[in-house]
């Protein structure tokens, strides 16, 4: 009996269909954002609204794309929190853009595994260069920066592969998010731990298990959760008012040395701008005490660190030298649509040593002999994952090119303005009290009560009666006990107008709880 003939030919990539299409998805998009302030910013729908809404079987058949863009207005729109709303003032900025859209057309439609130079040199290549002109708008020491910018390009040459070996031991990767930059360092601090103390009459499982990372009650979750994957115990240190809720410097000593002789200090978690009130530990002092107990000291400034690109905020990357690597996520405040979070480390073999996994099927004899010998770069080698899409580099790319160094500062210092304009409106209004100091674009602000006892309940009463209004989404904090609510400027869209509509949207609704009271 013959084979049976295969199937027909799906033609599923058809040049003029996906321009017609293309085209009206980016209507669809631009039509989306020019009426984002009509949809309520909070998304209104209860769990589990979509189970009644969308068939339990995927469609056997084709379905039209009038269809598919039909459901998505209908039945997705519905369900979203519309981070991009001028008026969401919630958590921090995930900021969009034109230039960020537009990159990830690109991105997409080539579609390229970056694990290796070979794999896409263009990929490769341009994250190094991107990466190092953020690093020089930060005005990072040299040693984080990949050092061979000044050797010419000779493509027949090996130069090729020069041209992007660090001269020094430092460089910067594009990471999904700082929970990678955390854990790939933690990992990297790790390993160097056990290198440095097994010769030393102790095995692997001893060793790990007196390892300890520091940091403070502020710090972000995501080095708990690095943490948790690495096996490291983490020492989580409280902070109070007096420091503006920075990491003590002195409680950290007193914490190491009360660890004694059983404890390995191993990485200290520092950070440029907190989730809750923004607020900045003193690098300087702690970098100093990293060195001193040889711990790995990480600077996490996913949020803060955009701003110090602007020279009235540089002063809080004061110390940076003291560390051995650092995060910046331009997603949240650089208009990189999500994810591009760019990790700096001052000695990338740590993590090449603790990362690097080879195989025969990635093997290509040209490339192999540059890459053992150190003279390209394989991003598989820095990170978790194996491959990684063109995203980062070519977004991060296309925004730096599209604005500008000085309309990217200006955007920055355009939201500082707002956010200092709504802490002035606060601090007018007698009602209501700032505790902790506006720092880049967030104020933590709360409504005052007759009865000390009953404040916190009048806050969150306050903040469930804004987010019902459906035109404003703010957050809360606690910090010392006291519930905070945060105002968080940071939207691509925001102006003036949508700043004092959300400081109206809130007197309205605190009039209204102190009436009824």
């Amino acid at each position: 009996m013959g084979e049976s003939a295969p199937p027909p030919g799906l033609k599923l990539m058809d040049s003029e269909e996906f321009r017609e299409h293309a085209h009206r998805m980016v209507d669809f998009v631009a039509d989306y954002y020019r009426h984002i302030e009509k949809f309520p910013v909070r998304s209104q729908v209860s769990p589990g609204y979509l189970n009644d809404l969308i068939p339990a079987f995927a469609p056997q058949d084709p379905e039209s794309f009038d269809d598919i863009l039909a459901d998505v207005s209908n039945i997705i729109i519905p369900g979203l929190t519309h981070w991009q709303s001028p008026s969401f003032f919630s958590y921090y900025p995930a900021n969009s853009s034109t230039a960020g859209i537009l990159a990830e057309i690109l991105i997409s439609g080539f579609n390229t595994v970056n694990f290796s130079w070979i794999a896409s040199p263009a990929a490769t290549e341009l994250e190094i260069i991107v990466v190092n002109w953020l690093g020089k708008l930060l005005e990072l020491p040299d040693s984080f920066l990949s050092g061979s910018s000044g050797l010419s390009h000779t493509a027949t040459s090996r130069l090729t592969y020069c041209l992007f070996y660090s001269l020094g031991k430092g460089g910067g990767v594009i990471q999904g998010s700082a929970t990678e930059g955390m854990l790939v360092t933690l990992c990297a601090a790790r390993s160097r731990a056990i290198s440095k103390h097994t010769p030393n009459g102790l095995v692997e499982e001893d060793v790990v298990r007196r390892l300890r990372a520091y940091t403070s009650d502020q710090t972000h979750m995501c080095l708990h959760k690095a943490c948790k994957i690495a096996g490291i115990k983490l020492v989580v240190l409280p902070t109070t008012k007096e420091t503006n809720y920075a990491l003590s410097p002195a409680l950290l000593r007193g914490a190491i040395e009360e660890g004694g002789d059983d404890v390995i200090p191993l990485y200290l978690g520092a950070t440029l701008g907190t989730t809750s009130s923004a607020a900045v530990d003193p690098l300087l002092d702690l970098g100093e005490i990293a060195q001193e107990y040889e711990m790995w000291f990480h600077v996490d400034a996913a949020y803060g660190g955009s701003a110090c690109i602007c020279p009235e905020y540089r002063h809080f990357l004061d110390g940076i030298e003291k560390a051995d690597s650092l995060n910046v996520g331009t997603h949240k405040w650089l208009l990189t649509n999500l994810d591009c979070s760019v990790l700096w480390v001052k000695n990338a073999r740590t993590l090449t040593s603790t990362l690097s996994v080879q195989s025969e099927y990635l093997r290509n004899k040209v490339w192999i002999q540059a890459s053992e010998a150190g003279e390209v770069v394989d991003f598989k080698d820095w990170q978790v994952s194996l491959g990684k899409r063109f995203r980062l580099a070519l977004k991060l790319w296309l925004v730096m090119r599209l604005y500008g160094s000085s309309k990217l500062k200006n955007y920055i210092i355009h939201h500082t303005c707002l956010a200092r304009l709504f802490e002035r409106k606060v601090t007018e209004d007698k009602r209501f009290e700032v505790l902790v100091p506006c720092r880049f674009g967030l104020v933590c602000f709360r409504l005052k009560a007759i009865e000390a006892s009953s404040v916190n309940a009048l806050n969150e009463n306050l903040l469930h009666a804004v987010n019902s209004n459906e035109t404003t989404f703010i957050t809360h904090t606690v910090l010392s006990g006291d519930f905070l609510l945060r105002m968080a400027v940071g939207g691509t869209l925001t102006e003036v107008k949508h700043v004092i509509k959300a400081w109206e949207t809130i007197q309205k609704k605190a009039t209204q709880l102190l009436s009824f009271k």
